[in-house]
């Protein structure tokens, strides 16, 4: 029963951007959305307008970016495996609004009590300067506040579900792990993170730590360069780091970054009926 009910809720967040594709009235300018399924445990097939875009779509699987005519459009989200000829859908929803200029990771993925729920990242992809890239990090997983660490340095304090935060710093190799707050052993990680000049990389903590599945997931979107000027040869993290100042100090804030309230409104369904 508990089964079925998550799927009823995760199923249709997961599906919300991926019904995009399908046909629909355009207006004017496009989207970008992406959508990683974090829900552990649930794997779902997603229609819309009665063709199946993808099935078998398992947790922790992250979509390529989608251009998106803005519209609106019709989904129907299945049990894995279901014949839509013969099934009922686990959820139906119309009307789904997809706004122009937008650039988005949906993400279905678990509260800190384990629920699940649909949280709309607005993705930064402002320039970055000459020899920088910047790194954010999500919190979607059923976990209690957490700390991320990066060369062993506390970069992000208290993250807390569903909350992100980010910074620029310069493009090389970095080490990062996640430990719970105020802890030192970490949860999650190490984990070998190459930051490429000119990208954002985004690193999702998903899963639950009462299951004992906590996992990452990586995205990275590139052409964040700004134009050329006195870029530092083979500058790395670990460079950056043997010289005076910490390099988080100098280069990244560690808040919550989150500007969510409008996309959330506008890229979930309009109406949503089991």
């Amino acid at each position: 029963m508990k089964k079925t009910a998550a799927l009823l809720s995760a199923t249709a967040l997961v599906a919300v951007p991926l019904a995009m594709t399908a046909p629909a009235s355009a207006a004017q300018g496009e989207a970008t959305v992406s959508v990683l399924h974090a829900v552990p445990d649930l794997t779902v097939d997603v229609y819309a307008n009665g063709e199946e875009l993808i099935p078998d779509f398992a947790p922790g699987t992250l979509t390529d970016p989608l251009q998106l005519p803005a519209g609106t459009y019709d989904l129907q989200v299945f049990a894995d495996g279901d014949d839509p000829a013969s099934a009922e859908p686990a959820i139906e929803a119309n009307g789904v609004e997809v706004p122009a200029g937008a650039n988005a990771t949906v993400v279905a993925h678990l509260d800190a009590d384990g629920n699940p729920v649909l949280t709309p990242f607005v993705n930064d992809v402002s320039a970055t300067e000459a020899g920088q890239a910047r790194l954010v990090v999500r919190h979607t997983a059923a976990a209690p506040p957490v700390d991320v660490r990066a060369d062993g340095e506390v970069l992000f304090p208290g993250l807390a579900n569903p909350d992100e935060a980010s910074g620029d710093v310069p493009a090389g190799s970095y080490s990062a792990d996640v430990t719970l707050a105020g802890e030192n052993q970490a949860v999650l990680g190490p984990a070998d993170l190459q930051l490429a000049e000119g990208t954002a990389t985004i690193v999702y903590a998903w899963g639950s730590a009462e299951a004992g599945n906590l996992d990452l997931a990586v995205q990275t979107i590139d052409g964040l360069h700004s134009a050329p000027s006195g870029v530092p040869g083979g500058e790395t993290g670990a460079a950056a780091l043997d010289g005076g100042a910490p390099l988080w100090a100098l280069a990244l804030g560690a808040g919550s970054l989150l500007a969510l309230g409008v996309a959330a409104t506008r890229l979930v369904p309009a109406r949503a009926r089991r």
